[in-house]
């Protein structure tokens, strides 16, 4: 399973919320690149970057911390956060994505978001299923939809999406344990290959993850609070 450390940018600095809400924001580094660093020193080799500002404003803004963080690391960056339109995209990858993921573009113009799927393919497309109450959540987790996560991943699937970030809006950010049981439900009704996000709070619940199989798994606020140790997590690297 790969361990993929997370770093949300707000205002430029390396911050942490929980269960989405703004309000409730922790600046853990002026300087994500250094943040970055740390974890490539540490035997690192993939990053999920959001832009938070990105999620709010409907369109990317953080996209020279991603081209920072891209020409200091070789980290293999995954990108989300306002990414609704092909020039979003473009500088995303022109900034040094890997891969991007789509959420609320997903909901919000299915059209274009196959479109990617189809153009880029699905190595390069992943989909941001993120849901409260099982229901997918939109733009910064701030508006909720009607949309079931299985139901919705479902229909992806059968477009082409590969790739897939669930995150239980309840557990994110929280460091009280992961969504085991509706992240085996998916994996039983799909065969998408699915990391797991939110709620990450010891290596118990990495190897939990890694039982039940997913492809991958987010670590966020676990790191930046000491509960995960970047030793702790070369040793499973």
């Amino acid at each position: 399973m790969r361990i993929i450390p997370a770093i949300d940018i707000l205002e430029g600095k390396c911050v942490r919320l929980s269960k989405g809400d703004y309000n409730t924001k922790k600046i853990y580094n002026e300087n994500p690149v250094e943040v970055a660093k740390q974890f490539e020193d540490s035997g690192i080799e993939y990053l999920h970057v959001v832009d938070l500002d990105g999620a709010k404003s409907k369109h990317i803004v953080n996209y020279n911390v991603l081209e920072n963080i891209r020409k200091s690391t070789s980290l293999k960056i995954d990108f989300g956060g306002g990414l609704k339109s092909d020039k979003d995209l473009k500088i995303a990858f022109e900034c040094g994505a890997n891969q991007v993921t789509g959420g609320s573009i997903a909901v919000n113009n299915s059209e274009l978001f196959t479109s990617w799927i189809q153009k880029y393919g699905p190595d390069k497309i992943i989909l941001g299923a993120d849901c409260k109450d099982r229901k997918i959540a939109t733009n910064g987790w701030m508006e909720k939809s009607t949309l079931d996560v299985v139901e919705f991943i479902n229909n992806y699937e059968s477009k082409g999406i590969q790739y897939v970030v669930c995150t239980d809006i309840e557990k994110d950010g929280m460091l009280l344990g992961t969504s085991n049981e509706l992240y085996k439900e998916i994996l039983v009704k799909t065969k998408v290959r699915l990391i797991a996000s939110g709620g990450v709070s010891s290596l118990n619940d990495l190897e939990i993850l890694k039982a039940i199989g997913c492809e991958g798994a987010i670590v966020g606020k676990a790191i930046y609070e000491g509960r995960i140790t970047l030793k702790e997590l070369e040793q499973l690297c």
